[in-house]
């Protein structure tokens, strides 16, 4: 008996252990994109290849391998008469090195490191892109959520009904077909909620993808998070190419480009190469000898420079295109972010309108008619029509609310692009 009693008193101890455990992990919209910018798999392949840039300008400056050869220097044909043992020919052997220019090396090294900047700022328009789809998925989850506590309260009040019904139908205080108007009201409703919670579990997969979770990971959202709109204080271009992220990448596009020209235009520096040849007799009769000879290329030819100087002058178009786009983008993103300020401003105003008096009021008039139902002085299909007035009135608040969510996900995406 006491070893009985031993055990249920542990498993009360433990029991609240066990609830908490069970317990789903409620993840804040913070924490989401927290871990989107930690452990999104595309993401990461950004800062590897910004990586790889780094090794490959190290490897910009090498030299090329020397050149080792070994052979026969005039050596005759078989069957030839030889009038002299210094005919017999020599054993030659050979090497040969590059020796590039320094500044054409070092002008490509910078271009090739450049890169791995514009690397990086593509991860942030990436990264920005999957933010805004994160909110945008959590703001959904979140109406889902406000939805379906909506229809399950007014669910209650069709229940009400539907049991009234059933109450008075035996006593001819009712018909039949108000029993079976207050059960198919009662399955459209539930039918509602089952899409709502179609909706929650479309974006719980799709944020567990974007944090590089199992698809089925279960986890709920923070139900009392409510978006916040906050409007720039100043939308300028200047401002605006300091904050979005694609017009950095331009930048350093731009600037990458710059340096290709710069190394480009090092094309004209001459390279080198030195060559030294041994040659060993075939006949002790004649001494050793060597060659050594210096070689260096002529760039400026016109036939050579030809091509290093035309794409200096295509790139340097292309440069200049790049800042027209540039200055189109600011231009546009500034006109739609002020026509983005104002849409949502009217929205708000007009959401506030809804709930401050069409709802109350369609509330007031369903309590007074279901009161006077309740009393037998109101037909039925009077207050399920109050109800459904009602119940779509709440669920066309909460669809505005959606969109006024999204398009603060929208502006912050334009804002920080």
């Amino acid at each position: 008996m006491m070893y009985i009693i031993k055990k249920i008193t542990w498993v009360l101890l433990l029991l609240p252990f066990f609830a908490s455990a069970q317990q789903k992990p409620v993840l804040s919209l913070d924490t989401i994109l927290q871990r989107i910018d930690k452990n999104n798999l595309f993401l990461q392949s950004y800062g590897l290849r910004a990586e790889s840039f780094k090794h490959t300008a190290k490897a910009a400056t090498a030299w090329m391998a020397p050149m080792v050869g070994v052979g026969t220097f005039m050596t005759p044909y078989p069957g030839q008469m030889i009038m002299d043992e210094g005919d017999k020919g020599s054993v030659m052997v050979q090497l040969e090195q590059d020796i590039p220019n320094a500044v054409k090396l070092n002008a490509n090294k910078r271009f090739i490191e450049s890169k791995g900047k514009v690397e990086n700022e593509t991860r942030g328009v990436t990264l920005n892109e999957y933010k805004a789809q994160a909110k945008r998925l959590y703001f959904g989850w979140l109406v889902a959520e406000q939805k379906i506590a909506v229809l399950k309260q007014n669910e209650k009040i069709m229940e009400t009904m539907k049991k009234i019904e059933e109450i008075r139908y035996p006593y001819n205080q009712s018909k039949l077909g108000s029993v079976y108007k207050t059960t198919a009201g009662l399955e459209e409703n539930r039918n509602m909620i089952r899409m709502q919670e179609g909706e929650i579990a479309k974006s719980r997969a799709w944020l567990n993808s974007l944090m590089n979770m199992r698809g089925d990971a279960d986890f709920t959202i923070d139900t009392s998070y409510q978006p916040d709109f906050v409007a720039a204080p100043t939308i300028d271009t200047a401002s605006l190419a300091l904050a979005r992220n694609d017009i950095k990448k331009m930048d350093y596009s731009i600037q990458s480009m710059q340096l290709n020209i710069e190394a480009m235009k090092k094309q004209s520096r001459p390279d080198f190469r030195l060559r030294f040849d041994h040659m060993s007799p075939l006949t002790k009769m004649m001494p050793k000898a060597y060659s050594v000879m210096g070689m260096v290329s002529i760039p400026i030819a016109p036939w050579s420079a030809k091509m290093y100087k035309s794409e200096v002058k295509g790139m340097e178009y292309e440069i200049a295109a790049m800042g027209k786009e540039k200055a189109a983008m600011l231009q546009e993103t500034q006109g739609m972010l002020y026509g983005m300020q104002f849409e949502i401003q009217s929205m708000q105003k007009r959401i506030d309108a809804m709930e401050d008096k069409i709802i109350p009021t369609l509330q007031k008039t369903l309590d007074v008619n279901f009161l006077s139902y309740r009393e037998n002085k109101m037909e039925l299909p009077e207050v399920i029509a109050a109800w459904e007035a009602l119940t779509m009135m709440q669920v066309s608040v909460l669809d505005e609310k959606l969109k006024i969510y999204l398009m603060i996900a929208d502006y912050e995406k334009e804002l920080y692009r």
